[in-house]
């Protein structure tokens, strides 16, 4: 067998000028080392002056002046956006990470997470310490147990496994202390709310964290909060998620379940039929990839990135869900009316089709559009590197 062959030398000339960005890039690397520095300042004033993380306000500005810049000095403003929007998520990670939301008048609660071994579990356990409180994790394998760490705590949060939820708060209800805060991140809402309500006589509040584990930034995630007993606990779990950069929608437990059913279910639902649908066409994977676009290459992502995680924590979430039935159903009539048009070659209701799903999106179409074009975009310049 051949040795592979060498790659083809550089012509001087192309070294020469490679060389020349490397230094320039260096220099580019030297400045952002700079802004760091003095963004650690900016962590350090806004923890003493107890100012919020975020400020869009400020982002807006940034952005339209880097923009305005980029185009005097003839370089396209799109990349340039792009690349101070990731410069501006790291600033606010850093910040964090220097406990910019803990502000220094902070008063330290005693937080005890259950099942905080397990991925969520560690996310909040982080969180609560970047805002300076004490937190402790009880777990099945933990010297501490759950029973000792409820009763001890001034903030008990249950992130256990969905199916486990109710069980857990019915064990562990009774043990809260009167003057201490019961709360849960399940993704549904209503059957867990109410049992809390009635496992304890402490405030409680019910929250869904609406993103995974393997997020990579908390700035700008959005957290759910469904009121449950107990005004002032309630105000200050939602400053602190604020102070951590999160995003607080404010929401009944009944409100929030029916938009699970749209945002989770329905999502999920018509991800499974996708991925079984491809996996039964009869066409391997490599083979339809030699032919694929950025759109389809888009939900084959979405689509394998659901099936590498775990059956156990999407099952519960479509199948407790109250509304599931409705939006199943749904689907499945719509599927089945698109089929019979496809089938019948029935253009006039295709196109009639169009018209009333293009006016439920309304305006919205126009930034789908410009946000799907950007994706697409780095998809593609990911995709070929």
């Amino acid at each position: 067998m051949a040795p592979p062959a060498s790659p083809p030398a550089t012509p001087s000339g192309l070294a020469e000028l490679r060389k020349r960005i490397d230094a320039v890039d260096r220099e580019v690397l030297e400045l952002l080392r700079k802004r760091m520095q003095i963004v650690a300042e900016v962590a350090q004033f806004k923890r003493k002056e107890q100012v919020d993380i975020r400020d869009y306000e400020r982002e807006r500005q940034i952005l339209d002046a880097r923009r305005a810049r980029a185009i005097e000095l003839g370089l396209d403003p799109e990349p340039i956006e792009s690349i101070y929007r990731q410069i501006m998520v790291s600033s606010r990670d850093y910040q964090a990470s220097l406990g910019a939301a803990s502000y220094e008048e902070v008063e330290q609660k005693r937080v005890a997470i259950i099942g905080g071994a397990g991925e969520m579990g560690g996310v909040l356990t982080r969180m609560f310490r970047d805002l300076g409180h004490h937190v402790e994790v009880a777990d099945v394998a933990t010297a501490l147990t759950p029973e000792k760490a409820a009763a001890e705590a001034d903030v008990v949060v249950i992130s256990v496994p969905i199916l486990a939820t109710e069980g857990v708060i019915k064990r562990l209800g009774p043990l809260v202390r009167r003057d201490a805060l019961l709360l849960d991140v399940t993704s549904v809402k209503a059957a867990p709310l109410a049992t809390m309500l009635a496992s304890t006589e402490a405030s409680v509040v019910g929250t869904h964290p609406m993103f995974g584990p393997g997020v990579h930034s908390l700035q700008g995630q959005r957290v759910v909060v469904c009121a449950g007993r107990g005004e002032a606990w309630h105000a200050w779990l939602v400053e602190n998620l604020q102070a951590r950069g999160l995003v607080v929608t404010e929401a009944s437990a009944d409100e929030h379940d029916r938009a699970m059913a749209l945002v989770q279910v329905l999502t999920h639902f018509q991800t499974q039929v996708l991925g079984l649908a491809l996996a039964r066409a009869g066409l391997p994977l490599a083979a339809s990839r030699r032919f694929t676009s950025p759109a389809y290459l888009m939900e084959l992502y979405v689509a394998a990135r659901h099936f590498a995680q775990a059956p156990e924590l999407y099952g519960p979430i479509e199948m407790l869900n109250p509304q599931t039935g409705h939006v199943v159903g749904t689907f499945c009539a719509a599927a089945s009316e698109l089929s019979e048009i496809l089938a019948s070659r029935d253009q006039a209701r295709f196109e009639a089709m169009f018209r009333e799903v293009r006016a439920f999106f309304g305006d919205f179409t126009i930034e789908a559009t410009e946000q799907s074009s950007f994706l697409i975009d780095r998809l593609v310049e990911r995709s070929m590197g």
